[in-house]
């Protein structure tokens, strides 16, 4: 093995840094004793060099190497002590990924040698595993940051007009006719001109990515042949996962940002620094836990087990500065070099806990707010965690929107006909003020949605009562039981036309609700034209048509397709359902109309009795501001419900723009009733005053 001389280099940056001359590395560990950077060929099977880096300069060992380029292949080697119930798990014969790698070979496939430990010893995790990994760890590429943005700039669409699309990278272009099969699953499948253009005709203006950073697979899912689909289980946050790369080229994500941009669609990253891939003590070595994991991780009282906060087996640490300072790194490279609009942080609540207590004064809150790159960028909480006290819907600090859960699972209680739901929806439908209203928080603070990647479709939401999840192989235990659906009378796919038209109202009721409520509405890639996972409700470990887009719905359901296309534009068109303030119920003007009111189907304002009827299933709202009058009816009720309408202020009369029984109405005009098929909405828009 060739040995090629270090000479000190810098303990900043960290990570693999090209000067134009040679690279500088650098790798925090408060706690190892020797840091060896391995080299690898171009093709990451047989290891070059084996060099120590020469010096620690505050808790940073670090060395330059002249000559090297980009693309070079390497890993580090850390020693130091193997002493579970101490918090230590070096080994040295485990090859580790650099945590600041920005690129890197191969996606990673499970293998016992990535253990620390030896797989199958009574002692599990205390033994030590001596057997080289090398041969099945990816291996982290030196980078060269330049790249031609041909004068790209982010949309800076306010939040008030943002519509959110979340798609899987992977799965969304999978079966796209019209991409290049090379490119299916990719990067540059999102960047090719047909799916773009299908967004933008779509009206959506971001796309939310489900996590692009390298995944770990794990044991249990590798022994039935399954992958983690979604994600969610990192192992570095500065590199895309491989499979997500055609040519295998860093630049290929940056020309997809730049054609979104182009498009006017900005671009989230869903970022998950709550746990990472290395699971619990009995997971594989592949980088922090190697590296230092007394300072990474959050540890469990006898040193030897982790904190668990999230359900995945383990918690990062970001109380510790190092841990901090890797994230917000992270954010920040995403931002300036890969020009990213803004981020979805998974269970958010464990990266704000301070002392184990969620804490809007914790380090990662005051980091974030005095950072002078992400302030500027859209911040989204998924605002829960599986620790103590962790829902904390509502509770994150301003500059903060977070995933309303409460939004999505009224709608659906709504409109399947619980009772004791049009109090709550009320506050759903105006922005959640009950919620979010307080320190100057808006709305837009609301991101409203009726499904997500985590869950029902849509389609199944109204076609099955209970989950199928048996092709995940963990006996059903896995995913919610309650998922507040209704199958319209039958369970799973029905030819009875009465069944089909009864699922096809309720999906057109989901999201008319959805896309005229006040707050940031998130639509799940593929209900708008029928997507189904056949009652699966956690398709997590699923890369295959189950989870992936099949575009021929897009043409046998063309008229949903149009619908949500309809709402968007009525949407964008007009202010009065994205105003970024909360009503008040406040007069807008001399004829005494106020912004908002609510009323019953015979056509008083709703009073007390109203709202804690157990039996209202049907209510109205008028909603009035100097860009327009509009009156949304609901009728969640089994039967047709007529609804007494109130004077139509100067106009001449009302005229409707949705009837979800119906779709996309002609514009009928009303005058003083309009009867509301069951189980349906209505909006009618004021008509301006005839001219004389």
């Amino acid at each position: 093995m060739a040995r090629r001389p270090l000479s000190e280099g810098r303990p900043h940056p960290l990570g693999a840094t090209f000067d134009g001359e040679g690279v500088n590395f650098a790798l925090f560990s408060a706690h190892a004793t020797k840091v060896e950077l391995c080299l690898f060929d171009g093709a990451g099977g047989h290891e070059t060099a084996r060099l120590a880096l020469p010096e620690y300069t505050d808790e940073v060992w670090h060395g330059y190497l002249a000559g090297a380029r980009p693309g070079q292949r390497y890993g580090y080697r850390v020693h130091g002590s193997y002493d579970p119930y101490a918090g230590h798990r070096f080994n040295p014969h485990k090859l580790l990924v650099d945590p600041y790698a920005r690129a890197l070979d191969r996606s990673f496939a499970w293998s016992d040698l990535a253990c620390g430990y030896s797989f199958g010893d009574s002692r599990e995790d205390l033994s030590f595993d001596t057997n080289d990994s090398a041969a099945v760890m990816p291996k982290g590429i030196v980078t060269d940051d330049t790249f031609d943005w041909q004068g790209d700039a982010p949309p800076n669409t306010p939040l008030c007009e943002t519509v959110i699309y979340e798609l899987h990278p992977r799965g969304y272009t999978m079966l796209h006719p019209a991409v290049p099969e090379a490119q299916r699953g990719t990067f540059a499948g999102l960047a090719h001109p047909d799916v773009i253009g299908y967004l933008r005709a779509l009206g959506i203006t971001a796309v939310e990515l489900l996590p692009v950073h390298p995944v770990a697979v794990t044991r249990n899912l590798a022994s039935h042949g399954l992958v983690d689909y979604w994600g969610y289980n990192a192992f570095n946050f500065f590199a895309p996962e491989p499979r997500y790369l055609s040519g295998g080229e860093l630049s290929e994500f940056r020309r997809m940002v730049r054609a979104l941009h182009a498009g006017g669609i900005e671009v989230i990253l869903d970022v998950v620094f709550n746990h990472t891939g290395e699971g619990s003590e009995l997971g594989p070595t592949l980088s922090f836990r190697g590296i230092d994991n007394a300072s990474y991780y959050c540890l469990a009282e006898d040193r030897r087990n982790y904190v668990d906060y999230t359900g995945c087996r383990n918690t990062l640490n970001l109380e510790h500065p190092r841990v901090l300072q890797m994230v917000m790194d992270s954010l920040r490279y995403w931002v300036e070099a890969m020009h990213v609009d803004g981020f979805r942080f998974d269970l958010a609540v464990s990266l704000a806990r301070a002392r184990h207590h969620f804490s809007q004064r914790s380090p990662f809150f005051s980091a974030v707010a005095q950072d002078p790159v992400l302030r500027k960028v859209k911040l989204i909480a998924e605002p829960w965690d599986l620790g103590p006290d962790g829902y904390r819907l509502g509770g994150f600090p301003p500059g903060w929107s977070e995933w309303n859960d409460r939004y999505r699972d009224t709608a659906r209680r709504f409109w399947r006909g619980d009772g004791r739901q049009t109090g709550e929806l009320a506050f759903r439908l105006t922005g959640s003020s009950d919620l979010f209203a307080g320190h100057g928080r808006r709305p837009t603070a609301s991101v409203n949605f009726v499904t997500a990647h985590d869950g029902f479709t849509l389609n199944d939401v109204v076609s099955y009562n209970v989950k199928h999840n048996a092709e995940n192989r963990e006996d059903s235990a896995d995913g919610a039981n309650e998922n507040y659906s209704w199958n319209c009378g039958h369970e799973g796919p029905s030819e009875d036309p009465g069944v089909i038209a009864q699922r096809e109202r309720q999906k057109r009721n989901l999201l008319a609700t959805l896309l005229l409520s006040r707050g940031v509405p998130m639509l799940t890639a593929g209900d708008e034209f029928g997507r189904t996972q056949r009652g699966n409700n956690n398709a997590y470990c699923q890369d295959n048509e189950t989870s992936w887009t099949d575009w021929r719905l897009a043409e046998r359901n063309t008229s949903l397709l149009r619908f949500v296309q309809a709402l968007l534009q009525l949407r964008a068109g007009n202010p009065v359902f994205r105003l970024p303030s909360f009503f008040h119920g406040e007069h807008i003007d001399e004829t005494g109309i106020r912004d908002i009111v609510w009323l019953t189907p015979p056509g008083r304002e709703m009073a007390g009795t109203d709202w804690n009827d157990p039996d209202c299933r049907a209510l109205a709202v008028r909603y009035t501001a100097d860009t327009g009058d509009f009156l949304l009816l609901l009728n969640a009720g089994a039967d047709a419900r007529p609804f007494h309408l109130p004077s139509a202020g100067g106009g001449s009369g009302w005229r409707s723009c949705i009837a979800t029984d119906a779709g996309m109405p002609d514009g009928a005009r009303y005058g003083s009733k309009v009867v509301v098929a069951p189980c349906s909405l209505v909006l009618l828009t004021a008509e301006p005053a005839a001219r004389s």
